[in-house]
């Protein structure tokens, strides 16, 4: 009898723990919006990460803009300007290409890109969404505001 208790015990004990076996936990890749000021502080926090490892591409922009974009090179600028009060993270995606520029408010952030392609210009903003496709073939300035 007092087998058949332990065993009985054991076994509600057993069925009453929740096991994930090989599973894997769910996970959304992509940020919501939960409301109030989580997505501005979700961006501040993004852009003080980033900025802290981040290195501009400097000369090459400066050598493609003042080259009047070099037809023989297959690579172009695109620059973003902040006119907001906020600091920004801006999303370049492409084919095969990937990038995450920190923007301080009222500043510029700029990088390289493969001519001919269309890329995905993404961020938030003061709480407000920036998405935008672009075919890009020569180089290319934009200015966002608020």
């Amino acid at each position: 009898m007092k087998k058949l208790l332990v065993l009985t015990g054991v076994s509600m004990i057993l069925t009453s723990c929740s096991v994930n076996y090989g599973g894997y936990p769910i996970r959304n890749p992509y940020p919501t919006n939960t409301g109030g000021g989580s997505s501005a502080a979700n961006a501040e926090r993004e852009y003080n990460e980033l900025i802290k490892t981040y290195k501009p591409e400097t000369a090459e922009v400066l050598s493609d803009l003042l080259n009047n974009d070099d037809p023989g090179n297959p690579k172009t600028s695109i620059s973003v300007e902040n006119k907001s009060p906020c600091n920004m993270v801006l999303t370049v995606s492409g084919n095969g290409f990937f990038k995450k520029i920190p923007i301080g408010a009222g500043k510029i952030g700029y990088t390289m890109v493969t001519k001919n392609q269309n890329y995905r210009l993404s961020g938030m903003l003061c709480n407000s969404s920036y998405q935008s496709t672009k075919f890009i073939t020569t180089s290319y300035a934009i200015k966002i505001s608020n």
